[in-house]
């Protein structure tokens, strides 16, 4: 095995903190910033110290092994990337504002890559004419860059951020079936390899596009991803990909729709109050402005709207709230008292809740007034249904019927099935077995290498700092002398022999720190093993400890040697 460099913590560019950072709101924020594995440089960009950075090469390994081994082929694409290809797709306009535009001196737009869809698109039809070049597998790990409004969770949540994008490129829908399997396969062995705990769970495609989309998901309170999961089954989706179907009901037998005076209920729960009802039995319909035109949204009383989804549904057009002023000139539209028999030129999406037959009580476009038995495609007809709602906890799954279990977690990540959006956009065609052109079809399967980093910290980290699995931790063993010049001595003497045998070793040699902080260092640093050269030092004999577990051992140095080269 080869020599492993010694690192000597009296020379390395880290200064371990003792208090939280004054801006951190997430465990793996402080506690990397405390042990000195990565510093701000300002508001959602992050500079990478030693250690930090050895950390975030080993994520980067193992991507890099398991890509490697599904065949997969690495390049690196240029950050700055011209606009054409982007408004080619549209996504110029569709990424917002949080896409980082430049110009060049001559006026020239460009963009700072979020992700490379386009480009290697370019590329391949660029370099493949053929279906003989096909399938192919691209991947490259490489920075990217989003324009957060607030960038929040230190590397959780950045501005530029390091991440692993591979793209497939196959003749037809099966074959892209078969890329999309070999990386979740692969995606699978790689946060196994990293000791992630994860979920796979159902998604959207969002921006991206195409059809079908799976999240990898790291549980954690830092997260900000809500996914849902059965108990009873193998259910799981993030609650934004979660989507029922209507149940119509027989609202035959529901008397006529009839107003009734309700003064001073504006809101759902004095409404409810009023009549003695659950707020179940009551109509919500809000109303928001999609590039201008009021639309409303109705779901039960009871539930609350998931802007989010609207803002899905209706993308890229821009989505916001009505104010008072909307109502001006509109006097079909009473504010508090909204309903949708009866009105006209309104385009209305409504909850699957809200299902053909289903009797409501809700506004009766009059101040003071609502109306109850109004019957969903009798007294008002949906434009389109949409799961629009919070998803709750105890909601029911959508394949068994079992109450569904909600939890945070921290997307690390996402694959896709693009199919030949891209290829669409961008005319991508290879000559195919019959001599004609063939439209080539695509996937996209993305690696948040830096994010990894702060889901492992978030999750494996303890009340004593962070706690690192084998496969990534900076060091193998994080050698502790305890003060005097014999412990020094000997602390160096087995850093060498146990990097001769290819342990990667992290020293504590600093001169003037006390025994007390050097082994709170050691345990907020987060090295699996540390073996500490004490009061016993000069019989041979040293401390074993698992940082993990806190159990310690005393052994000779032989034996420390052996079980850490074992």
């Amino acid at each position: 095995m080869a020599n492993a460099p010694v690192q000597r913590m009296s020379q390395l560019m880290a200064k371990t903190l003792r208090d939280d950072p004054a801006d951190a709101e997430v465990l793996s924020h402080k506690l990397l910033v405390r042990a000195g594995y990565v510093r701000r440089t300002a508001a959602g960009i992050w500079s990478w110290l030693p250690l930090g950075k050895k950390v975030l090469a080993n994520v980067e390994r193992v991507v890099r092994e398991e890509m490697d081994a599904i065949g997969a082929q690495e390049v690196l694409l240029p950050a700055i990337l011209p606009r054409e290809p982007y408004e080619a797709t549209g996504r110029w306009e569709e990424y917002g504002p949080e896409l980082f535009r430049l110009q060049d001196r001559k006026g020239g737009d460009y963009l700072l890559g979020p992700t490379h869809e386009e480009i290697f698109t370019l590329l391949v039809k660029d370099q493949a004419s053929s279906y003989k070049d096909l399938p192919v597998i691209l991947y490259q790990i490489q920075s990217k860059y989003r324009d957060e409004a607030r960038p929040r969770a230190g590397i959780l949540r950045g501005r530029e951020f390091l991440m692993k994008d591979s793209y497939s490129f196959d003749l037809d829908d099966e074959g892209l079936t078969r890329s999309y399997g070999l990386h979740r396969q692969a995606y699978q062995r790689i946060f196994e390899r990293l000791g992630l705990d994860y979920r796979i769970c159902a998604a959207t495609a969002g921006a991206m596009g195409g059809s079908k989309s799976e999240e990898f998901l790291a549980p954690a309170e830092a997260g900000e991803d809500t996914f849902a999961d059965c108990p009873n089954c193998d259910f799981a989706a993030n609650t934004e990909a979660i989507s029922y179907e209507p149940k119509p009901a027989d609202g035959s037998a529901v008397p006529a729709a009839e107003d009734i005076p309700t003064p001073d209920t504006p809101t759902i729960e004095t409404l409810a109050a009023s009549l003695g009802v659950p707020a179940s039995a009551t109509l919500k319909n809000l109303l928001v402005k999609v590039d201008g035109e009021i639309v409303a949204v109705g779901v039960p009383g009871d539930r609350e709207v998931d802007l989010g989804k609207v803002e899905a549904h209706f993308a890229p057009a821009a989505v916001e709230l009505v104010t008072a002023e909307d109502f001006v000139g509109r006097p079909d539209l009473v504010r508090g008292y909204v309903g949708l028999q009866g009105l006209e030129k309104v385009r209305y999406i409504a909850d699957p809740r809200v299902a053909p037959g289903t009797s409501w009580i809700t506004g009766a476009n009059k101040a003071d007034t609502h109306t109850k038995n109004v019957v969903a495609g009798r007294d008002f007809e949906v434009d389109a249904y949409v799961d629009v709602v919070v998803v709750d906890e105890g909601d029911p799954c959508p394949k068994c019927g079992t109450g569904l279990r909600l939890d945070r977690a921290i997307e690390i990540g996402h694959i896709f099935q693009l199919g030949r959006k891209y290829a669409d956009a961008l005319k991508l065609d290879v000559l195919g077995q019959q001599g004609k052109p063939v439209r080539v079809t695509m996937g996209s399967y993305g690696v948040g290498v830096s994010r990894a980093v702060a889901a492992l910290a978030e999750q494996t980290a303890d009340d004593k700092g962070l706690c690192w699995p084998q496969e990534i931790a900076p060091a193998d063993v994080h050698v502790v002398a305890a003060g005097k010049a014999l412990q020094t001595e000997l602390a160096l003497d087995v850093s060498a022999k146990l990097a001769a045998a290819g342990v990667r070793v992290l020293v504590d040699d600093r001169a003037g720190v006390s025994p007390g902080v050097k082994f709170t260092d050691s345990e907020l640093i987060g090295v699996p093993q540390i073996l500490v050269a004490g009061r016993r030092s000069a019989e041979g004999i040293v401390e074993l400890k698992d940082r993990r577990t806190g159990e310690r051992e005393e052994v000779t140095v032989d034996e420390a040697i052996a079980r850490l080269t074992a």
